[in-house]
């Protein structure tokens, strides 16, 4: 192995060298250097996206490199560009937060950029191996940054008990990648896939070792019944980082996922997409009927994202390239609209844990026109309302599950969905409906960086809502990767 064949690998090791360097400025500019470590990281980020379009798209077809553990193609960059959108927004999210904090913010940035480094491995894993070490690193910088807030009780309990599951579905994933090599030889998944297409039959050892691969990745998703780290990871962590792993990671494991089953499994896609039937279905069902019952905004939020991978999975389950696509584009516009959500979580955080309750939004259209009009756009894009990019997200994945006749479990997510608008609208009135004079509610902080992510959130959710065609095109562009084409 030669150094060329690392130029395709320069995003990743650019970025990682990144986060060392601000980990180490962080030590000595400290606490007052936080608006300057977080903008290090946005330019690191930036450069690592112009790095993945000049040397991490493909030459044609798909390329593997390094030794076939990794794999250039139009699925991979469309991820990272994903994430990468993601963290940058996060971060800029996060420095008014941290300024009025104790914390500083080397560790922190540094702590993000790692993390997607991981999350970009996922979205280009080739190997079992390789997605493995990409999904580790991911989920390591990530229990540090939801128990980031040492001194705060409610981050602490979140941080061990994400950890304590977490490192629980990466034993189960691993002796699952385990028995898979120990039955068929290869790691490497087009392997895994001849070597399942040749077989007659499956054997036990092998079928298990899927079946645990497949519960590993169910947790890493927030699939019912493994989702029950996150309504207490949400709401513990620091809303920055709340925001950070309800899209980023998200996007990353359904990257890992789509490579998983749709490619290495796909010759037994009949025995596991019943699975994923009711799987779907009970994430669907029981997130958003969970979600009716909760004050806290980010508990609700977090099982709306429970229930939204639930409606993302219909896409998995639908097996095409219609049902591959759209599930890259449902993460894509999910990314916008959740992110812009808890910017204003972050907005209204102006003393304690402000903003986290509905009753924080009472009068908010009155005293905030222009913010009440956003937080209705993000509302009206999670509950799938035209003209919002959330309409078309369902109205493709919906579409897919349909045209492969899973007719029943669309209806399952067209009722939630109708579900879904009476919490989400209990803050839209909240904001319209109440003057606020009796709720005390959470007065908005001005910070101009947070401002800036919601409009740019706002006009994605929007676009994309009225002129999705460009986000189709390239989302359909990533289906040959997986032989969907």
């Amino acid at each position: 192995m030669s150094l060329s064949d690392f130029i395709p690998f320069v995003p990743e090791i650019f970025l990682a060298a990144a986060g060392l360097g601000i980990l180490l400025a962080g030590i000595t500019l400290g606490k007052k250097g936080v608006r300057t470590l977080i903008g290090s990281g946005v330019a690191a980020l930036i450069v690592t996206a112009v790095l993945v379009w000049v040397f991490g798209r493909p030459q044609g077809g798909p390329q593997v490199i390094l030794g076939g553990m990794l794999v250039l193609d139009n699925l991979a960059v469309f991820f990272k560009l994903i994430m990468i959108a993601a963290s940058i927004i996060a971060l800029i999210m996060s420095a008014g937060f941290l300024e009025r904090s104790p914390y500083g913010g080397g560790e922190y940035t540094s702590l993000v950029l790692f993390a997607t480094v991981g999350m970009m491995v996922m979205a280009s894993g080739a190997n079992l191996a390789s997605l493995y070490v990409g999904l580790e690193l991911m989920a390591l910088s990530v229990y540090i940054l939801v128990g980031y807030f040492k001194l705060e009780v409610k981050s602490n309990e979140a941080a061990v008990k994400y950890f304590v599951l977490g490192a629980l579905s990466s034993g189960i994933l691993v002796y699952g990648i385990s028995l898979v090599y120990g039955t068929l030889g290869t790691l490497d998944l087009r392997g895994i896939h001849q070597a399942l297409a040749g077989m007659a039959k499956l054997n036990w050892a092998a079928g298990l070792g899927i079946v645990l691969v497949g519960f590993g990745m169910l947790f890493k998703v927030a699939i019912v019944p493994f989702h029950v780290w996150t309504p207490d990871a949400y709401e513990g962590a620091p809303t920055p980082v709340t925001a950070f792993i309800s899209v980023g990671p998200k996007a990353a494991a359904f990257a890992m996922f789509l490579r998983i089953f749709l490619g290495a499994f796909e010759p037994n896609i009949a025995a596991w997409r019943t699975v994923m039937w009711v799987a779907a279905a009970a994430t669907m069902i029981f997130a958003n009927t969970a979600a009716l019952t909760q004050n806290n905004v980010k508990r609700m939020l977090a099982y709306s994202s429970i229930a939204h991978a639930g409606y993302a999975l219909m896409g998995i389950v639908a097996g095409t390239a219609m049902g591959l696509w759209s599930v890259m584009l449902y993460m894509l516009i999910y990314t916008f609209m959740n992110l812009g959500a808890f910017g204003f979580v972050i907005l209204l955080e102006s003393r304690g844990y402000a903003g986290e309750t509905i009753q924080d939004y009472a009068g908010l259209a009155k005293r905030h026109p222009a913010a009440a009009a956003g937080m209705l756009v993000f509302m009206l894009g999670l509950a799938g309302i035209p003209p919002t990019a959330g309409f078309m997200g369902k109205l493709y994945v919906f579409a897919a599950a349909v045209q492969a006749g899973y007719v029943g479990l669309t209806v399952i997510a067209v009722v939630m969905s109708a579900v879904s608008l009476f919490y989400y609208f209990r803050i839209v009135v909240q904001m319209y409906l109440h003057d606020g004079e009796e709720d005390e509610p959470a007065e908005l902080i001005r910070d101009r960086w947070v401002e800036a992510m919601i409009f740019v959130c706002v006009a994605a959710t929007l676009f994309i809502g009225v002129y999705p065609g460009p986000m189709v095109g390239w989302a359909r562009a990533g289906i040959s990767a997986l032989g969907l084409g």
